[in-house]
């Protein structure tokens, strides 16, 4: 099953990445994590070990590595292989995490200005493209807040695909955005879940907003200042507080994707 998560920066798709992939996890499945947000918190949010944490390199800084796969032999400047070899890329650095889960931290896309590709953008795409199409296990990807870097042969890899939204206006069009570009790259699994949410009035503002789009509110997740409490104290939630609030709310979304992912593929 692979699962991808976006949603406009701070909404909370890191937490949601990161507890999902930890619950999936603790529940006997190979699970990857891949971290493709340019902030790259996801390995905080997993609960990877300091010592680890600080040896990861991004893929997308290993300047001699993305020359190597995409360089062409005797090619003048600026011109480099689109579709290099990536396939031992994963296992080479992926890192290993919590209740046997692995990461693979790629950092994000970077779109130049010219709206040319570069040699670390390709090499990105083309290893999302083998993780989202050709591994075999649990995949959770954090993404971007924007989907503009996938192609339709990558999201088509895309088993679900979890847009996460604030109760505000601001996080909502983008989800609109991220949704209506979801479909035509022809996902199919399309879910949207609500993060911090104060009161059931919120949910009511919600749900009118999105009636329209064919895409229901899924699931919804409490405000929770215990978040907050373990990101200050730099453990992962799971492990700061396992009973809050928000990590019940979200072991019952786990439970809902693990029988989806029962219909989907044990049938």
């Amino acid at each position: 099953m692979k699962l991808a998560i976006s949603g406009k920066g701070g909404v909370g798709k890191t937490l949601v990445a990161g507890t999902l992939a930890r619950f999936f996890a603790r529940d006997g499945f190979k699970v990857l994590a891949i971290d493709n947000d340019s902030a790259m918190n996801l390995s905080y949010t997993l609960g990877i070990d300091a010592n680890t944490k600080a040896k990861i390199v991004p893929i997308s800084e290993m300047k001699e590595m993305i020359n190597e796969r995409t360089m062409v032999k005797g090619a003048e400047s600026g011109v480099y292989n689109i579709n290099p070899e990536v396939s031992d890329i994963p296992d080479r650095f992926k890192v290993e995490g919590p209740d046997g889960l692995q990461l693979l931290v790629l950092g994000g896309i970077e779109e130049p200005a010219t709206g040319c590709l570069c040699p670390e953008n390709a090499l990105i795409r083309k290893l999302l493209y083998n993780l989202l199409v050709k591994r075999d296990e649990v995949v959770v990807v954090d993404f971007e807040a924007g989907l503009e870097h996938l192609g339709r042969g990558t999201a088509k890899g895309i088993d679900v695909m979890i847009v996460v939204t604030e109760p505000s206006q601001k996080s909502l069009d983008l989800c609109q955005k991220i949704i209506e570009l979801s479909k035509k790259l022809g996902i199919l699994n399309i879910y949207l879940i609500a993060n911090k949410i104060i009161n059931d009035k919120q949910i009511d503002k919600i749900n009118e907003r999105v009636r329209e789009w064919q895409i229901p509110l899924y699931h919804s997740l409490p405000y929770d200042t215990e978040i907050g409490n373990a990101d200050l104290n730099g453990i992962s939630p799971i492990d700061y507080n396992p009973q809050s609030d928000a990590m019940k709310s979200l072991k019952v979304l786990y439970l809902k994707l693990k029988a989806l992912k029962k219909e989907l593929f044990d049938l």
